[in-house]
């Protein structure tokens, strides 16, 4: 079968963009470090952020779900917008790769409510790990994910697409991991299947050091529409 001229560009433009695409492992490793952008949050609120449950750990198995069909995976469709309706979360997402040090950009830390999808990985809804990263707080007050950390299984996680569908994840874990013991492979690593990593920092704060660790958020593609 022959292919169009647009068609055959079409292709083409999205095997670049696979080709591009760093792997799993190095991606790990510099989104790990390029985080620490967005733990450097002010912290000096009466209450902090809250921090996941003990209940709320990802389970190692395969996690029971509320919906009965596994969706077929998206194509690619860069992020719009991300729903996240148990913490009031209704965000803006832009696109952020790697800035000139081979960190992960963060979003301007002075829009509050601005979310980032990394490009590095695959798009929300596409098989694979998708990733979306946002801050805790800024020097004015919470941000994006300051109620990350209270999240339940379960939970809805929408994310809009440029295409105009809505990728529907939903939470199977929420952890907190210290930056020193960051399990990469767990987090990162593709698993065969649409899955979602929405990550913002959390754990302990020190002026000197910001946050020590990254709350994260485990979900898995369950609905498109």
């Amino acid at each position: 079968m022959r292919l169009s001229t647009s068609g055959s560009a079409e292709l083409a433009e999205e095997e670049e963009r696979r080709r591009k695409r760093a792997p799993w492992g190095v991606i790990a490793l510099v989104l790990l470090t390029g985080l620490a952008l967005i733990r450097n949050g002010s912290g000096e609120f009466d209450v902090g952020p809250p921090q996941p449950a003990s209940a709320a750990a990802a389970d190692t198995g395969a996690a029971p779900s509320t919906f009965t069909d596994t969706p077929t995976a998206l194509p690619f469709s860069a992020a719009d917008r991300v729903r996240i309706p148990a913490i009031q979360v209704d965000a803006p997402v832009m696109p952020v790769g790697m800035d000139e040090r081979g960190w992960v950009g963060a979003p301007p830390p002075d829009n509050p409510n601005l979310a980032g999808w990394f490009t590095g990985a695959v798009s929300p809804g596409e098989k694979g790990t998708a990733v979306i990263v946002g801050h805790v707080d800024n020097k004015k007050g919470p941000a994006v994910f300051y109620g990350l950390g209270s999240l339940q299984k379960g939970s809805r996680v929408d994310v809009l697409r440029k295409d105009g569908k809505t990728a529907v994840f939903e939470i199977y874990g929420v952890e907190v991991f210290a930056k020193s013991s960051f399990p990469s492979d767990r987090v990162y690593g593709a698993k065969g299947t649409p899955e979602l990593r929405v990550i913002t920092c959390g754990g302990g704060f020190s002026k000197q050091n910001g946050y020590d660790g990254n709350v994260v958020v485990f979900a898995r593609l369950v609905a498109v529409s």
